[in-house]
């Protein structure tokens, strides 16, 4: 009878584990929102890849993609697990998971600009969106997931200046 109860006990709260709903995303703050688009975008950014070098990147941005897209970032090759870093102070805007990108993170940072980071195989343990985060504060982890799971694992980085995926720009000459 006692194993039966425990059985289903557990049974019960794994099914509430797996049901909860998700948390609701955090609205920016309105006040840091408007200070970071009165702040200029720095000329250089750091690479947001742990122990990737200026010389080891290469520009991929425009280069074909499927479905006749062309690539609006910078892949950034890695070893699965590498650390990944904000590029800029921000605010974490959106920690879905969608098809290209798999796991992904947009941060909202200087000047307005959307700073993307997609393909991660996670993110950092307890960042949450609405988190404001430093320049070089750690978000995630390489992976390959979405549309790069039959590839080298590797950040996409990509950089837009008019609004969340609006008005890409390439984020290579930033990380030179």
């Amino acid at each position: 009878m006692l194993f039966r109860f425990c059985f289903i006990s557990f049974f019960v709260l794994l099914i509430s584990a797996c049901t909860t709903a998700p948390k609701k995303s955090q609205p920016l703050d309105p006040n840091i929102t408007q200070r970071l688009k009165s702040m200029p975008l720095p000329a250089r950014l750091p690479i947001p890849v742990d122990q990737v070098k200026n010389k080891q990147l290469k520009d991929t941005w425009g280069a074909s993609r499927s479905s006749g897209r062309i690539h609006e970032g910078i892949d950034i090759l890695a070893p699965k697990g590498t650390k990944v870093y904000s590029t800029t102070d921000g605010l974490i805007g959106s920690m879905k998971n969608n098809n290209l990108g798999g796991t992904v993170i947009w941060i909202l940072g200087p000047a307005g600009t959307w700073h993307y980071y997609a393909h991660l195989e996670g993110h950092k343990r307890g960042l949450k969106e609405g988190d404001f985060v430093k320049k070089g504060a750690h978000i995630g982890y390489v992976g390959n997931t979405g549309n790069a799971r039959h590839t080298a694992p590797h950040l996409h980085y990509g950089l837009y200046l008019s609004g969340r995926g609006r008005g890409a720009v390439n984020p290579y000459p930033y990380l030179r």
